[in-house]
């Protein structure tokens, strides 16, 4: 890579993109309006980027069912916590640094909802024991108050067909199964196998 085609400041970028349409620079909202709502209420799969101790990005899914995801009297953005790997990158680094970003996702829909803001953590049981599922309370809620929310337009979707089952992919065993096994330095069919029956016994019976 030739250091002179380096993009160096703002100046560039906007001699090669242009000036967007006023609709486009318009449509940031600070708070949550109604047709954001109904997506938030729509979504099964949310992604949350957090910032570490180092100024490194980390970005985490959240899934569950559609509304998993719920907004309180005050517009702010309610995500529970359920059983995971007990890394808590992304809880760790709310407690250093409370700014967020956020991507709702709704499948079959090509646009994604975009939510800026700052985020704090919450062990109050009411509140964990509205966020319950299947009889179990949350773990930890994280509270998020919206400061800058828009719409992103959907040519990724559109361009990676990602929503076309006709473009999916069958995959055998499992990426993160075979990285593990390299760690341990186990690159057995047995060890492999035993590895992936242990994931699906979690993934079925470990999920709230």
């Amino acid at each position: 890579m030739k250091t002179e085609y380096l993009i160096q400041s703002e100046a560039e970028l906007k001699d090669m993109y242009g000036t967007p349409i006023a609709l486009v620079e318009n449509k940031f909202t600070r708070d949550l309006v109604e047709e954001m709502l109904e997506f938030v209420e729509a979504s099964p799969l949310m992604f949350i980027a957090t910032m570490d101790a180092s100024s490194g990005v980390d970005i985490s899914p959240r899934g569950d069912a559609p509304g998993f995801v719920k907004v309180d009297d005050e517009g702010r953005l309610l995500i529970a916590d359920r059983p995971g790997n007990k890394l808590i990158h992304s809880h760790k680094n709310i407690v250093r640094n409370q700014s967020v970003g956020l991507i709702f996702v709704v499948p079959n829909l090509t646009e994604t909802l975009r939510v800026k803001g700052r985020a704090v953590l919450s062990r109050d049981p009411a509140l964990l024991n509205e966020l319950s599922v299947n009889g179990k309370p949350a773990l930890l809620c994280t509270v998020v108050k919206p400061e800058q929310c828009w719409f992103h337009c959907g040519k990724a979707m559109v361009r990676s067909k990602v929503w076309n089952p006709e473009h999916w992919e069958t995959y055998g065993d499992s990426p993160m199964v075979r990285q593990f096994l390299n760690v341990l330095g186990t690159p057995t069919k047995e060890a492999r196998d035993a590895m992936e029956k242990e994931k699906e016994k979690n993934y079925r019976d470990e999920l709230y």
